[in-house]
């Protein structure tokens, strides 16, 4: 099975909107998107292939886990703003930096999202 699956012009996306504002959402092995194909740009599909990627390395689960962690802790205890607070998981941060490299999961290493942890960064 080729990953992602890709499901274009979905309502799940807005009804999730809760926080923040969703375009796509990736819930193992489909990345489900409020837009139609034509208007999703590839720098978005890497983007949500790169959280495919971390996915499948932390056995799904555990990245859902660390993702809601990481939400909950930037914004109780760090940021007290929900978009902040998205922009700050580690997963958002490799994705968003890595997005338009189109080649980065070909050279990727495993568990690359590790270094993007707050506490690893250097300023």
């Amino acid at each position: 099975m080729k990953r992602p699956i890709n499901i274009f012009n979905s309502k799940i996306p807005q009804m999730l909107s809760i926080f923040i504002n969703i375009g796509a959402i990736t819930l193992w092995p489909f990345v489900i998107y409020r837009y139609k194909k034509e208007d999703v740009s590839e720098i978005t599909l890497n983007h949500e292939a790169i959280h495919i990627r971390q996915q499948e390395e932390l056995w799904v689960i555990g990245f859902y886990i660390l993702y809601v962690y990481y939400w909950l802790k930037n914004f109780f205890f760090v940021y007290h703003d929900s978009n902040i607070a998205y922009y700050n998981i580690p997963f958002e941060i490799e994705a968003y930096k890595n997005q338009e490299d189109f080649e980065y999961l070909s050279n990727r290493e495993k568990q690359s999202w590790w270094k993007y942890r707050k506490d690893e960064l250097v300023s």
